[in-house]
């Protein structure tokens, strides 16, 4: 599998976009070490999927209701796949809890494997792992860090996060 990356400046700091064979593999932070391991892979800086992506993160930012239509190409456990997938259909501008999807999928005991499944998201933003919360509405960890988690937030009208 070949991947290509080009570095993005956002509202909220440089990420790097990945696009895999069957499209976007990851968005990754400056502070990413070992989240997603795709860097190594990279073969080429140039891929419609990066355009896409670019133009999809482009309409977010001037838009927060924006719905991502971009294809990804993610590689991860079932588990981790059926949670990322929850992550997508949390609407702008609304959290969740580990919680509470956990209880959504069924795996109500299960809300720390969520919380690592999330740790694990490959394409932060466009899967909004930024509205997930923790307990009582905690601000918790996030890839590009709580100060950039708070942004994107407040970005889609949530202010009453800790």
């Amino acid at each position: 599998m070949t991947f290509a990356l080009r570095t993005y400046a956002s509202p909220v700091g440089e990420l790097r976009l990945v696009a895999g064979d069957n499209g976007l593999a990851a968005i990754l932070w400056p502070v990413d070490t070992d989240r997603v391991s795709l860097i190594d892979q990279v073969t080429s800086t140039n891929h419609p999927t990066l355009d896409a992506a670019s133009d999809e993160l482009d309409a977010y930012f001037s838009d927060p209701t924006h719905r991502f239509e971009i294809q990804l190409d993610l590689h991860g456990t079932e588990f981790q796949r059926a949670t990322w997938s929850a992550l997508a259909e949390i609407e702008p501008g609304t959290t969740t809890t580990y919680g509470q999807l956990a209880q959504q999928l069924g795996r109500p005991k299960a809300a720390r494997a969520i919380g690592a499944a999330i740790g694990k998201n490959p394409v932060s933003i466009i899967l909004p792992c930024h509205r997930v919360l923790g307990a009582g509405g905690a601000m918790t960890g996030f890839a590009g860090g709580i100060d950039v988690k708070r942004q994107l937030l407040s970005h889609e009208g949530v202010s009453d996060t800790e």
